[in-house]
């Protein structure tokens, strides 16, 4: 049986919603909520070294959702994307927050990483929605890995296949629900954009077996994408109301079965360690 994961509690008052943006809020705030607070602890350790701007990889960063927020804490960001559409709103997006000079867009994918960018570089690697769509999911995590430093922060984030289920079972397609609970890659039809889906055990096994310690596993968008957006929009203090109903259910192990997507937290092995 596996050992009980810590679980690493989002801090529910400080989840914000985007004012600008109130629905693409839900579906990040509990991933960046925590984080964050990993990136303030990684902060911590580097601060005693003299160095307080962690250097941040982000792949398959696209147009900057996470990197312009992480650039915005003082940090440098290196993104790696294959679609040169997307690395060139990073570019403009990075601008527009006046963190350009902290932002690097590189043409690229995690499998070939290592043609990009430097291994061992980076204090932190974000791998969010990426390996959905790789041959070789647990060659993906490796590399990410490989390019941490010691006691590196390591965010992966998949789509989980409990979320889709639920969705196909609520909208009426009983049949494509019952063919993503047995198909080996959690795929609803010919018709699902979604290559592959992962359990909370699976995204967690592939993370331990590339070296890394689980610190935190976290349901994301949970109730999110079953709730009616009218209802988010128009309701007063619904939106607040449904950003802390995230944060409290994302711990839950519970809920890690309903979620759309699945965030494991993770920390690479420090110097010395087996």
């Amino acid at each position: 049986m596996r050992p009980p994961v810590s679980h690493h509690r989002p801090h529910t008052a400080s989840v914000r919603s985007d004012p600008s943006r109130p629905r693409a809020s839900l579906r990040t705030a509990v991933v960046w909520d925590v984080l964050k607070d990993a990136l303030d602890r990684r902060v911590e350790v580097t601060g005693r070294e003299s160095r307080t701007a962690l250097d941040v990889l982000d792949t398959g960063g696209g147009s900057g959702n996470f990197a312009v927020p992480v650039a915005a804490l003082g940090h440098r960001v290196t993104v790696v994307d294959p679609s040169p559409n997307a690395l060139f709103a990073l570019e403009r997006r990075a601008a527009e927050a006046g963190v350009a000079e902290r932002v690097r867009g590189v043409q690229g994918d995690v499998l070939g990483l290592f043609d990009v960018v430097e291994r061992g570089g980076f204090d932190a690697v974000l791998c969010h929605g990426v390996l959905e769509y790789v041959d070789d999911p647990a060659e993906g995590v490796r590399l990410a890995v490989d390019a941490l430093r010691p006691s590196g922060v390591l965010s992966l984030l998949g789509a989980g296949l409990g979320g889709a289920v639920l969705a196909r079972a609520l909208a009426g397609h009983f049949k494509e629900a019952q063919t993503a609970l047995t198909d080996p890659a959690g795929r609803w039809g010919a018709g699902d954009p979604v290559p592959r889906r992962f359990t909370a055990d699976q995204l967690t096994e592939l993370v331990e077996a590339a070296g890394v310690r689980v610190d935190a596993v976290h349901g994301v968008r949970v109730f999110a994408d079953l709730v009616p957006g009218v209802l988010v929009d128009t309701e007063p203090g619904a939106m607040e109301a449904l950003l802390k109903l995230e944060a409290a259910a994302a711990e839950l192990p519970a809920f890690h079965a309903v979620a759309t997507q699945l965030h494991v937290l993770g920390e690479a092995r420090g110097t010395g360690e087996a």
